[in-house]
């Protein structure tokens, strides 16, 4: 209506540290700052909370067997892999209730992950607590290798 206004939003009270220091985002999901190298890999995977680190540990090791070269870094608060320091072929992000797995050529893997974007080319696993991934999980890691990847 012309002249009624919004009412004012409330302020968010400030996120507060966990027990190691980390501030947890939306669904639990680690603030850590970006950064090049397995080392704020590592950080981010340990501040991931409850079950999600014990997947992000498996995450990232399936990646780095299978693509021993293996590019890492941390942007937008997800750890993201590459064949080359300016590209990426897959990131991991934690949700509320499960881990989201990126593949940015995911349209290009056999058989495809299910989950789809608003990206043509972009596919996601979504990976829930006690979910059995790890076999399928490598592959489409040696598929995504081989793709051209996404530029940061």
């Amino acid at each position: 209506m012309p002249g009624k206004k919004a009412a004012p939003s409330k302020p968010r009270p400030p996120l507060k540290p966990n027990a190691d220091g980390v501030i947890l985002l939306s669904g639990g999901n680690p603030q850590i700052p970006k950064g090049d190298g397995d080392s704020p890999v590592q950080a981010y995977i340990a501040a991931m909370p409850e079950w999600k680190s014990d997947i992000g540990r498996r995450l990232d090791a399936i990646i780095t067997r299978e693509v021993p070269d293996v590019k890492k870094k941390v942007r937008w608060n997800s750890p993201f892999y590459g064949t080359t320091e300016a590209t990426w072929f897959a990131s991991f992000h934690c949700m509320t209730k499960y881990i989201k797995v990126t593949f940015p050529d995911g349209a290009a893997l056999e058989p495809q992950p299910a989950g789809t974007s608003k990206y043509p080319q972009v596919r996601y696993l979504d990976i829930y607590e006690g979910d059995d991934f790890d076999t399928q999980f490598a592959d489409w890691v040696r598929q995504a290798a081989q793709l051209p990847g996404e530029k940061f």
